[in-house]
């Protein structure tokens, strides 16, 4: 694998779905890989360090990656009706959190962004301590007591029922209300040192191999549900539904104006540094 590109995804279903087919070689014509499974905080942090040839990021993060690695147009997650949420034990609005205590999975991420500008325009004076917890830790921190409210993210949205947990707010909701605009999460990136064309060809092979997952939907099972940390097989279906669409398989107008959208208004609250007029260029 010494030619391999490296590459880094998590290992949630809408990520194996997508290159299963590339990962086991069978997109024509496209480079080998050599995967490495991490957590999108994981990710984040080999993004900022330089690390690995191609990897699924946070959109919140490209502020600080876009001068070493270029944004491919294909193979991410954006989409309708698939933002975060924020939980709570008990039911109520948003101005309860004020000055609360929340738990959130990074605050380089996407999710993190999307709920400081819900919070701006929603919480009066803003809400108290952010606690920085792995994701699978979340919920169970809001259930027992141990802070006040939770963001979620992934299959969270299928399952925080299991805990006796309510729905405070829709973040994607507020996203799409304010905006119109599909709603950004992970970006897939490459280095930029790999040349125009290597860029343009590993676009090609992202695309490639979410149509071939589409095309056979049985084919990616036996990878994912490997990969899928025992997830319930009608939950992980429910998840590649949710994150895996026509934006996977081209940003397309829409996309690239969410993700600008995004950064844009993230820069004005100074949560990322500004972007450059080229920094979502492409090749």
């Amino acid at each position: 694998m010494s030619d391999a590109l490296k590459i880094a995804y998590s290992p949630c279903p809408n990520d194996t779905f997508v290159f299963h087919a590339w990962a086991h070689g069978k997109v024509p014509g496209a480079p080998a890989l050599d995967v490495t499974f991490a957590d999108i905080d994981i990710t984040n942090g080999m993004a900022e360090r330089g690390e690995g040839d191609i990897l699924k990021v946070s959109y919140a993060v490209l502020p600080w990656v876009l001068e070493e690695y270029a944004l491919l147009p294909c193979g991410g997650a954006l989409g309708r009706g698939c933002g975060p949420l924020v939980l709570t034990r008990e039911p109520g609005e948003a101005k309860d959190l004020a000055g609360r205590t929340v738990a959130v999975p990074s605050e380089r991420s996407t999710a993190y962004l999307l709920f400081r500008l819900w919070a701006a325009d929603e919480v009066p004076g803003g809400v108290g301590e952010v606690k920085v917890l792995p994701f699978d830790e979340i919920m169970p921190a809001v259930r027992d007591g141990r802070v006040d409210a939770g963001l979620v993210i992934h299959e969270a949205r299928f399952t925080y029922r299991n805990y006796g947990l309510s729905c405070l707010a829709d973040m994607g909701e507020h996203w799409e209300r304010t905006t119109g605009l599909p709603i950004p999460l992970g970006a897939i990136i490459a280095k930029r040192s790999l040349g125009a064309e290597r860029l343009r060809e590993l676009a090609a092979a992202a695309r490639a191999s979410v149509r071939m997952a589409w095309d056979d939907t049985e084919a990616s099972r036996a990878y994912v549900l490997e990969h899928a940390q025992e997830m319930d097989p009608a939950v992980a279906d429910q998840h590649i539904g949710l994150y895996v669409n026509e934006f996977t398989a081209d940003l397309g107008e829409d996309g690239y104006a969410a993700v600008r959208g995004l950064l844009t208004r993230a820069a004005a609250e100074g949560l990322v540094p500004p972007l450059g007029r080229d920094a979502l260029s492409f090749g």
